[in-house]
This record gives structure tokens, C-alpha cells and sequence, in this order.
């Protein structure tokens, strides 16, 4: 379980010769095992904050602390390798290649590591099988559902047993039934495995399964609320 602590978070960016600032000078806090749902208006800072945390991205001020590791001030290899073994991450396109199958997909991570082919395999079946679709590891994208293939993105990012899971927008690009499932899927993963997860939704459906809801406008925490 990954807990997130943020203090004085400034994130700009510059279009042209106009500078944007995207967060001000932010607080959070994520406990260790929470489940926070994200929202607020579009350009509000939510995906930005998520990149941020996800060490994607790096602030221009502030600090980023997961499991008590200040990760804003890791070198680029260094983030990157903490970033393999400590977060993953799922997306509203699922990101998956076309030309692989599930399994190969979901192995993807793993290559960045020294595991052994067949550890590497064993691991993506057992991912798999966690999100209900060992029975698809054959399958490649195509000759999945839109829910399907968030499955497997979601195995994906549970390969390499991350402590941190963090999902822009998981159910944005699915109907309300595949949607629901995938957001069941999510809480049995908080519940059962321990994974913190933080989500960026635009869903108050959505929100409801998280056990807080944080909500940003204009780069700055607004309110953060017990679900």
C-alpha cells in the first residue's frame, strides 16, 4: 500500500509567450490503501497531477513524497526505475499494441526488468486471470470489447504488483455495464490486493466508489470529502 504526500505543488507551462499555471501551490495527502476519486473541470490540473505523482512529469516547486521517497528530486533513471516497479498506470484508450495479443500486451512492463521469458509469462497469466480474462491471453485487441481490453490494461498495470495505481479517466471510453465492471474490478483490487488508487473522472457515478473525492478548479485544492 503507497501512501502520497504533496506539499506546495506548482506546476506552469508556457504556450508561446503566455505562461499557464496549471497547480498553485498544492497540498494532498493520500493514505496508504485509499481509494481518491479526482474531478473538477477540464484544465482544472487533474491529469497534470496525476503525471506528476506517476513521475511522468516534475513540478517546477514542491514535493512529491510516495511511500516516503522524495521522487521529485530522483534523476531520470532513477524515476524511470522507480516508476517500473512502484506505479501503474490506466488509461481511457487503453493503450494497447494492436499486433500483440493480451498476454503479450500485459508482458510489456516486465521487459524493462531481467525476469526470465517464462516468469515473464507466468506473471502476465496470473495478471490476466486476476481481471477475469486468462481465457483471452491469446486474443489481440481487436477481438476484444472495449471493456475487454481495459481488462487487460488494468493487468497490465498490475503485472509488476505496483502499490500505486493511477487511472485517468478508466471508464470515460465505455458504456455504463462495461464501465461499472471496470470500477467493480478496481475495488476489488483496493479492497483485496491493498492498492492505492487514485483516479481522475469527470463520472459522479464513477466517484462514488472511491472512498474520498478530491476536487481541484483552477490548479488549487478545492474540497476534499469523505465518498
Amino acid at each position: 500500500m503507497s501512501s502520497v504526500k504533496i506539499r506546495g505543488l506548482t506546476k506552469t507551462y508556457m504556450r508561446g509567450s503566455e505562461r499557464l499555471d496549471v497547480l498553485n501551490n498544492l497540498d494532498l495527502d493520500v493514505k496508504g490503501g485509499d481509494f481518491v476519486a479526482l474531478m473538477g473541470p477540464s484544465g482544472s490540473g487533474k491529469t497534470t497531477l496525476l503525471n506528476l505523482i506517476g513521475g511522468i512529469d516534475r513540478p517546477n516547486s514542491g514535493s512529491i513524497f510516495v511511500d516516503n521517497q522524495r521522487i521529485d528530486q530522483l534523476s531520470d533513471r532513477q524515476l524511470a526505475h522507480w516508476r517500473s516497479r512502484n506505479v501503474g498506470f490506466i488509461f481511457q484508450m487503453f493503450n494497447l499494441l494492436p499486433v500483440l495479443s493480451a498476454e503479450r500486451n500485459v508482458e510489456l512492463p516486465l521487459l524493462l526488468t531481467n525476469m526470465a521469458a517464462a516468469e515473464r509469462r507466468s506473471r502476465a497469466r496470473t495478471a490476466l486471470s486476476l481481471v477475469g480474462l486468462d481465457d483471452r491471453a491469446s486474443h489481440k485487441p481487436a477481438e476484444l470489447s472495449g471493456g475487454q481490453e481495459q481488462r487487460v490494461g488494468i493487468a497490465r498495470a498490475i503485472v509488476t504488483d505496483p502499490g500505486l495505481l493511477l487511472c485517468d479517466e478508466p471508464t470515460g471510453d465505455l458504456d455504463r455495464k462495461a464501465g461499472d465492471e471496470i470500477l467493480e474490478l478496481l475495488v476489488a483490487l483496493n479492497q483485496s490486493q491493498g492498492k492505492t488508487i487514485i483516479m481522475v473522472t469527470h463520472d459522479p457515478h464513477a466517484a462514488e466508489r472511491a472512498q474520498r473525492t478530491v476536487h481541484l478548479d483552477k490548479g488549487r485544492l478545492e474540497m476534499d470529502a469523505a465518498a
